[in-house]
C-alpha cells in the first residue's frame, strides 16, 4: 500500500498524471454467436475506454452461472434465458435482465425425421409424437409449447426427449426421435447429411415478437451500487453488439467479427460460421418487455414456475435507454442487405 501511494505522489511532483486502475467486472459467458458483442468489446477496446477490464467465466448455459451471479462472485451474466431465471426472480435472488442478448429471427428449426416428411405436415400432427429438447427448463420448451398451443396441444401430447444438439441428428438416423428443435449450426449439419427435413420455423408461431430469447443477466445488488460503472459496462457492450449487427447485415467487418468469434472459440470452423444464419439482436439492447411477461406467463401456466414476478423485478430498460442516449442512431452499412433484425 505504502508504495502505490509514494508512486502516485511521486507521479504528481513529476508532473505525471497517475495510471488509474481498472474497474474489474466478471462475466459468466456462454460462448455462442452472440457472445461477439462482448468479445468485440475487448478486442475493439471499448472495454479499455470505459476504464473497465473485464474477466470472462466460460459456462454452458446460463443457469449453472445463477448462483455465483446472485452470490456477486460474477456481476453478470449472459446466456439464453431458461425458467432457471424466472424461479431465481422467484426466490428473491438479487437477479435482473439488463440488455437484450439475442431476438427475432431465431433461426431456430423444427426438423422431421425423412420418412416421416409426409406424415408430419400440420402441428396437430405432433400429437404423440417424439420430440427432442436440449435440456429441461431450457427456452426451447417454451418455444416448442407455444408451436403446440397453435393447435391446442400441450407439451402433455408430445413425448418430450432430452438430447444435446450435437446428438439430434444421431438420434434422427437411429429413429429415436421423430422432430428436433434445433439451432445452428447444428441444424445445417443435420440437413446437409440429410438425417432431417427442414418443416417449419417455431419463432413464426411465437406471439408477442420479437421473442426475446438470450440476455445480459446483472447482479441487481451491484447494479444499484456501481451505477456509473454498469453503464459504462453496458454501453461498452452496446458497441459491440453494434459490431455484430454490422457483421450480422455482412457489413466490411464480418470477417473480423468471424475471426474474433473463432479466436475465443465461440465456432471453429470458420466456413460455417460464414455460412450459417445468425441470430438477431437489438443494436441499443433492447428488451422486449412483452415477450419477457408472455414467458413468465406461460411458465406459470405450465406449472414450471409457482408465481410471476412485477415488470420492474423482470427487466431494467435503463441500460438500453442509456447507450441510445449516448451513441448515435445505428445504420445498416450494407444497404443491400435484406436481413430481418439487428435494426
Amino acid at each position: 500500500m505504502r508504495s502505490v501511494i509514494g508512486g502516485i505522489a511521486l507521479a504528481g511532483l513529476l508532473g505525471i498524471a497517475p495510471v488509474q486502475a481498472a474497474d474489474v467486472v466478471t462475466i459468466g459467458i456462454v460462448p455462442a454467436i452472440s457472445a461477439a458483442a462482448s468479445y468485440m468489446a475487448v478486442e475493439k477496446g471499448y472495454f479499455r475506454e470505459a476504464g473497465i477490464e473485464v474477466q470472462f467465466e466460460n459456462f454452458p448455459s446460463a443457469s449453472p452461472a445463477m448462483p455465483l451471479l446472485a452470490s456477486n462472485r460474477m456481476q453478470v451474466v449472459e446466456g439464453g434465458l431458461s425458467v432457471g431465471y424466472f424461479n431465481a426472480l422467484v426466490q428473491g435472488l438479487p437477479v435482473i435482465m439488463a440488455l437484450e442478448r439475442g431476438s427475432s429471427p431465431l433461426n431456430h428449426d423444427l426438423l422431421v425425421r425423412p420418412d416421416l416428411k409426409d406424415s408430419i405436415k400440420t402441428v396437430a400432427d405432433l400429437k404423440g409424437k417424439s420430440v427432442a429438447l436440449s435440456a429441461p427448463g431450457s427456452i426451447a420448451i417454451y418455444e416448442v409449447g407455444k408451436v403446440l398451443a397453435t393447435a391446442g396441444l400441450t407439451l402433455k401430447d408430445i413425448d418430450v426427449k432430452y438430447i444435446s444438439f450435437s446428438d439430434m441428428g444421431i438420434a434422427l438416423s437411429n429413429r429415436a426421435v421423430d422432430v428436433v428443435d434445433i439451432v445452428p449450426p447444428f441444424g445445417g449439419i443435420v440437413l446437409d447429411k440429410g438425417l432431417g427435413v427442414r418443416w417449419v420455423d417455431p419463432d413464426t408461431f411465437i406471439k408477442p415478437q420479437p421473442v426475446l430469447i438470450s440476455a445480459y443477466i446483472a447482479n441487481s445488488d451491484w447494479t444499484k451500487t456501481h451505477k456509473d460503472l454498469a453503464d459504462r459496462l453496458f454501453l461498452a457492450i452496446v458497441k459491440g453488439a453494434r459490431d455484430y449487427c454490422q457483421a450480422y447485415h455482412h457489413g466490411p467487418n464480418r470477417n473480423e467479427v468471424i475471426d474474433t468469434l473463432v479466436k475465443y472459440g465461440a465456432v471453429t470452423d470458420r466456413k460455417i460460421l460464414d455460412e450459417m444464419p445468425w441470430q438477431a439482436r437489438d443494436p441499443n439492447g433492447k428488451l422486449n418487455a412483452e415477450s419477457a411477461i408472455d414467458q413468465q406467463k406461460w411458465y406459470v401456466q405450465n406449472a414450471l414456475l409457482k408465481q410471476t414476478v412485477p415488470l420492474d423485478h423482470l427487466l431494467d430498460t435503463s441500460y438500453a435507454d442509456y447507450a441510445a442516449s449516448h451513441l448515435p442512431p445505428f445504420k445498416v452499412a450494407n444497404q443491400n442487405s435484406t436481413l430481418e433484425g439487428c435494426r
